[in-house]
């Protein structure tokens, strides 16, 4: 609810700016009209770069990644006396 708020306050704060922009003529009123454009466009490469900062910056986690192939193993073990064929170790290679 926290964050619906934070949304609503800016884009009432920015609805109020761009008003008293488009009232006062304090820009020339056609960069007054595509303010709300250059904003869209302003947060769509924001979101870009924090999606591709998040990627260079991902984490690798050596102990989870074992622990992972320990629970793998684990169930294959128990699918395996279970009488579930889980196929084998190696990869199949398509003919």
């Amino acid at each position: 609810m926290k964050h619906i708020l934070k949304i609503l306050t800016l884009l009432l704060a920015f609805s109020v700016i761009w008003i008293i922009l488009l009232e006062t003529s304090v820009i020339p009123r056609t960069y007054t009209w595509l303010l709300p454009v250059y904003l869209i466009v302003s947060l769509g490469c924001y979101g870009l770069l924090m999606v591709g900062v998040g990627l260079m910056l991902f984490p690798t986690c050596p102990q989870d990644a074992g622990l992972l192939q320990k629970d793998i193993i684990e169930a294959k073990e128990f699918l395996k006396d279970k009488g579930v064929d889980v196929g084998s170790d190696r990869e199949r290679t398509l003919l």
